[in-house]
């Protein structure tokens, strides 16, 4: 294929999606932790016990089996609800069918979650709300088996090959397994798609200081959203562009499709086999005459050589904190997963504040308490996810600043007129009491609390 071919479909696949009028709807995906409170490894035989019963009960069908034929993921036909695990059986997600109103989602939210409460209580089991399970260390952390779970695996784990890379690598390949996020899909129209992601983007450090709740606890207590760092220091921040913030401005639609010609893709699918391969620029690859890629298979990593295709744009994948999905959507993925009972708070902030982009790029431009002092949004997001703020910064003024940003949140939701913005009302919370859900974790523990009354409250609907 020339560019320009390439290009066409990268605007058919992200861009042209957007160009459709159509009502707006929201999507939200929650990951929780498994955790046993016996202070033992999660238990599978357990939770495919769990899988049974919910499908039973809620008349899910499934849709995906590994490769022991257990179920790990199912669908509700009447509302499009999807019940899976992400990357291992220690970490469960609810997808929810596109809504118009967050109560419903929030009431289905509730149900499914009592039920699997219910269910784990006599095992002395328990999901809770935090973004890192916090017996990780326990835990079999293994990927599902099957080929996208076992390849995206495999490729996390080559990240010794890259040491030609100048750049700084950690060593938790499986923290799919053990990381949960808190993720909202918007639909988007075309005209304000730019002004969104480049508004959203420079809204993140803000974000980092309400939503941080992933503490690497006993290893990195200081960075609270680790959420940020396991995905840009793996392989797949090999391309950063791939990950994380925009590091530049996105001002038109030319400028987004600009930005995804610079991304890489690593992995395809062959004869039923996900293939993964050292990432590559998705306009090198097209120029490609044949790659090898790898599989794993009983244990064993098996190369197969293969030639690019047309259709293979489908497997570019990026984890943007602002992600423009093929759906016509964006993806909002920086926040971890939070306290049960703030549960909604994550869709709430990004519903409400996307129908105020223009007011919310007014009120971000002209600050000075946070912005236009020397630093760009991808430095003052590593700032503000770390325990302490810089000394730089006024806390009252900056506090100020993001309970102005909740304000014009609170009247987005209110213009919607369904009552959602009560699920404000935490971070309202945390900005008068200068905290998030890490910070208060460590505050709890460093008081006496045991890490199992956390977990139990941190748990409580």
């Amino acid at each position: 294929m020339t560019k320009e071919e390439i290009m066409y479909r990268l605007y058919d696949r992200f861009i042209r999606p957007t160009e459709q009028k159509r009502e707006s709807f929201i999507g939200v995906e929650i990951e929780m932790p498994i955790v046993n409170l016996n202070h033992e490894a999660v238990d599978f035989a357990v939770v495919h016990q769990l899988t049974a019963a919910f499908l039973k009960a809620f008349d899910f069908t499934a849709t995906g089996f590994d490769e022991e034929g257990h179920v790990y993921s199912a669908v509700n036909s009447t509302f499009g609800d999807v019940f899976s695990y992400d990357c291992s059986y220690n970490n469960m997600e609810f997808s929810f069918g596109k809504e118009t109103d967050l109560q419903a989602i929030h009431d289905r939210f509730k149900l499914y979650y009592g039920f699997v409460q219910d269910f784990f209580k006599p095992h002395h089991y328990t999901l809770t709300g935090m973004g890192i399970n916090p017996n990780r260390k326990l835990n079999h952390n293994i990927p599902i088996e099957n080929g996208r779970y076992k390849m995206l695996f495999n490729h996390l784990s080559s990240f010794s090959k890259y040491f030609y890379i100048p750049m700084f690598f950690h060593r938790y390949p499986q923290f799919g397994m053990f990381s949960s996020a808190s993720q909202v899909q918007l639909d988007v129209d075309h005209d304000s798609l730019p002004e969104i992601i480049d508004t959203f983007n420079k809204l993140e450090p803000i974000k980092a200081l309400l939503f941080a709740n992933s503490v690497l606890l006993g290893e990195n207590e200081d960075l609270l959203c680790c959420r940020d760092m396991l995905w840009e220091n793996s392989t797949h921040g090999i391309n950063p562009h791939n990950v994380g913030m925009y590091d530049c401005d996105i001002q038109t639609t030319e400028d987004i499709l600009n930005y995804i010609s610079t991304t890489s893709i690593y992995c395809v699918e062959r004869n039923g086999k996900y293939l993964n391969f050292p990432p590559v620029n998705i306009l090198e690859y097209f120029t490609r005459d044949k790659l090898t890629g790898e599989y794993t298979e009983n244990g064993e990593h098996i190369l197969m050589e293969f030639q690019p295709q047309p259709d293979d744009i489908a497997y570019l994948r990026t984890f943007k904190f602002e992600d423009l999905t093929y759906r016509g959507t964006i993806e909002y993925r920086s926040a971890c997963c939070q306290p049960i009972g703030d549960v909604m708070t994550v869709a709430a902030f990004h519903l409400g504040l996307q129908s105020k982009v223009k007011e919310l790029r007014k009120l971000l431009d002209s600050d000075t308490t946070l912005y236009h002092h020397g630093y760009n949004v991808v430095e003052l997001r590593k700032q503000l996810v770390r325990k302490e703020l810089p000394s730089t910064v006024d806390r009252d003024a900056l506090y100020d600043l993001v309970s102005k940003v909740l304000d014009l949140c609170r009247e987005g939701l209110s213009e919607r007129g369904r009552g959602e913005e009560k699920y404000l009302e935490p971070l309202y919370q945390r900005i008068n009491n200068r905290t998030n859900p890490a910070k208060e974790m460590l505050r709890r523990l460093q008081n006496g609390e045991s890490m199992e009354t956390i977990i139990k409250s941190y748990a409580e609907v």
